[in-house]
């Protein structure tokens, strides 16, 4: 495993980080039990990961922290999240702090050395900047986290919206990014500013729907057409992203997909979701890759530069 700094945190991250949630939820979506998640907890901390992401909604804490008990703790960054909006209405101060201790006893430790505002709308950010930063900063003055962190809601924001204006305050020091090749609209609106000041990037969305299933790439390319956002090299391809395996740059689309994001300056890690030990695997190795062939680059930036409204899921 490779590792790298988390921004300006210091904390020392692997460039894979264990994603908790998504589709698959450790495979606790599909049917997985709570030890069987745990499991692949174990298996990720022994390829070297050091970076686990979880969220109060996946319900996936418990399992994370069956997965990590025994290990060494002053080793492990642990990043949970807690969404600032409860169905139509948005958490107090004090429900924020409840929530977060139910965190921190679901995993079974005493701190954790990220918590995020979840899925943060740009509608809310004005709330959360307000009224629950002061709490999570009561939270980091007890020990509780180390790091604030927000994450925006990628699909409904696929332009980042809410990180432009969280980019104003001083009080972030970690953001999670959607960020991939069909939408790396991020290069330019997000990772300049975040390298300026430190913030540590974590990368979301790598892979998703449309690049790891066929079937489901030709309606998101054929949506960015509609919009104007294809490039004209991909309006001539028959298919615009078989350059990547035929020509010999990546051995499959999710390996390309992996290693576009890892080498971005101004990622710090790729979260990596899944809830096969094999496909953990997998990624692991396509994270430890080189950069994509510069040729693959130029042509990926001709092809999706305008992209900003689409988040490949």
């Amino acid at each position: 495993m490779d590792y790298t700094q988390l921004g300006a945190t210091g904390l020392r991250v692997s460039v894979m980080g264990l994603g908790a949630g998504g589709h698959s939820r450790l495979g606790m979506a599909r049917g997985a039990t709570k030890e069987q998640a745990a499991a692949l907890v174990r298996r990720a901390l022994d390829l070297g990961a050091n970076l686990i992401d979880t969220a109060e909604a996946y319900r996936t804490e418990e399992a994370v922290g069956i997965g990590i008990a025994g290990r060494d703790r002053d080793a492990l960054v642990i990043s949970t999240k807690v969404a600032p909006r409860q169905g139509d209405r948005l958490l107090t101060p004090g429900e924020l702090l409840e929530r977060a201790e139910g965190c921190l006893r679901r995993l079974g430790i005493d701190h954790v050395e990220v918590l995020n505002l979840h899925g943060v709308s740009p509608d809310d950010y004005p709330y959360a900047r307000e009224a629950l930063v002061p709490a999570l900063l009561r939270l980091r003055d007890q020990g509780k986290i180390r790091c604030l962190g927000i994450t925006e809601e990628f699909i409904a924001d696929p332009g980042h919206r809410m990180l432009s204006l969280a980019l104003r305050d001083d009080c972030w020091q970690v953001m999670m990014v959607g960020f991939n090749l069909l939408n790396p609209s991020a290069r330019e609106r997000v990772l300049p500013r975040t390298l300026a000041r430190g913030i540590g990037v974590l990368c979301m969305f790598a892979v998703r729907t449309a690049l790891s299933r066929p079937e489901a790439l030709a309606p998101t390319l054929e949506a960015l057409r509609q919009r104007g956002q294809l490039g004209e090299s991909a309006l001539e391809a028959e298919e615009p992203l078989g350059f990547l395996t035929d020509g010999g740059a990546a051995a499959s689309l999710v390996e390309a997909a992996l290693r576009f994001c890892r080498h971005e300056p101004g990622v710090d890690a790729v979260l990596s979701g899944t809830g096969s030990i094999e496909h953990l695997e997998r990624n692991a190795r396509a994270i430890l890759g080189p950069p994509l062939p510069e040729a693959a680059l130029a042509r990926l930036a001709r092809a999706f530069g305008r992209s900003d409204s689409v988040s490949g899921e």
